[in-house]
């Protein structure tokens, strides 16, 4: 970087942060840092302690002296928000008593410049949607590994400016490891490069470090890795399934193919967390297997037939659809329904399964561990690696049994006499099968 650019960042300090009167102290070197990054994205954090919420807060009332100035900082629930010392409280230890107006009613500070600071909850994905009219020059995301992709990419829509505007417009995330969306947050930004500033317990002077440690030291041992040293490697083995066990490839050969899908039609609502209806499609070659998509939803019985037909249309009529048939006469009409109406045309079979679902994924758990089972590069691999390492224990277990079922199919298969052997194939992508 040049002196110049130097300068710039010094300046923005100076002006945007050390002189801003709503702003009480000064940051520390690593906030320094993420405070200075001109870019539209960037993340903060790592290790607990490290002075997350404070660089999230300061970088939210950098611009408040601009008319117009719109932030909002979000939280998954409105509980998490109104924590003592959670971001909203820390706004009111920073902001009570001075020139700024709080509005209970729309959770929202307004500055004398006409600038507003809002707080807001995505606890479910669709709550995303209230703000759809909204327009905001910085969005903030406090403990990010708590969202949903989905909602936090929808949010770049709400992020605008003016015409001849000189205020930067910025997504700024602050997190530690862990949580449900862990696995999206490190492949975005560690993986993937975009702006990461991480920070450690030693990077926070104004915390009782000691203390803090003592406290962290009665975590179990992953979490404690996560938390203390900002670990985002850090995951705890799963009883049936380890990540590692998968390599991940970016084409697998041409063999034959099977969808397999397991049932759910339910639709998310507030305080509900139903199963989804997930399609496994795998081939296999030589007793080594390849996943090549998953595709999965939670909607209504008829959302969950137009996908299935979709998908079967997009696959194509070379793959065998198969799926799990429940006991009773309601698990054949399903199985009826689905062959006569939803996959006319397409070669469909119903499969009623035996035992439970962690038995039916032994043999998966088999193939995987001796490195017989590989992932076809696709953005769908880190939700079914996080249910793998979760399962049998996990919230979800349909991705595993949806493999399990084709699986079994495509295992079948090999054992069946009189197999002809066909010459190496040309590779073929998840992209291409579909």
């Amino acid at each position: 970087m040049t002196l110049d650019d130097w300068e710039t960042r010094l300046n923005l300090l100076r002006d945007t942060v050390i002189l801003n009167p709503w702003i009480p102290h000064d940051p520390t070197e690593k906030q320094a840092l993420f405070l200075t990054e001109f870019c539209r994205e960037a993340l903060f954090g790592g290790a607990a302690g490290g002075g997350k919420t404070d660089a999230l807060l300061m970088a939210a009332l950098q611009f408040v002296s601009e008319p117009g100035y719109a932030a909002i900082i979000f939280r998954r629930t409105y509980a998490d928000l109104s924590l003592p010392d959670a971001v909203m409280d820390r706004a009111h230890q920073w902001l009570a008593g001075t020139g700024a107006h709080w509005s209970d009613r729309e959770k929202t500070w307004q500055f004398p410049s006409g600038a507003t600071l809002s707080f807001g909850y995505l606890e479910h994905e669709n709550d995303r949607y209230r703000y759809q009219g909204a327009a905001f020059q910085f969005i903030g995301w406090d403990e990010l590994t708590q969202q949903a992709e989905s909602s936090y990419r929808y949010l770049f829509s709400r992020l605008r400016r003016l015409e001849g505007s000189l205020v930067p417009v910025r997504v700024r995330g602050a997190t530690n490891p862990g949580g449900v969306g862990h696995e999206w947050v490190r492949q975005r930004f560690l993986t993937e490069g975009r702006p990461f500033i991480p920070s450690r317990l030693s990077d926070n002077p104004h915390l009782d470090q000691d203390e803090y440690v003592r406290s962290l030291a009665e975590l179990d041992p992953y979490t404690r890795q996560q938390l203390l040293d900002g670990d985002w490697f850090a995951l705890p083995p799963g009883s049936k399934f380890r990540r590692e066990w998968f390599p991940i490839v970016d084409e697998a050969p041409r063999g034959k193919l099977v969808r397999y899908w397991d049932l759910a039609a339910t639709e998310p609502k507030e305080g509900k967390d139903p199963d989804w209806t997930a399609g496994a499609l795998l081939t296999e070659r030589d007793g080594q297997y390849w996943i090549l998509d998953i595709t999965r939803t939670r909607t209504t019985p008829q959302g969950v037939e137009s996908l299935i037909r979709q998908t079967a249309e997009l696959d194509g009529r070379a793959v065998s659809i198969w799926m799990e048939q429940e006991p009773g006469s309601s698990g054949v009409n399903t199985i009826d329904h689905y062959a006569r109406r939803v996959l006319k045309g397409f070669t469909f079979r119903g499969h009623r399964t035996t035992g439970s679902k962690e038995v039916r994924a032994n043999p998966v758990s088999s193939a995987a561990q001796a490195g017989n089972i590989a992932l076809v590069r696709a953005p769908w691999i880190n939700a079914f690696l996080d249910e793998a390492v979760a399962f049998p224990g996990g919230a979800h277990d349909d991705q595993i049994d949806a493999v399990s079922g084709a699986f079994a199919q495509l295992a079948g298969r090999m054992q069946m006499p009189n197999r002809v052997a066909v010459s190496a194939p040309r590779p073929v992508t998840a992209y291409e099968v579909r």
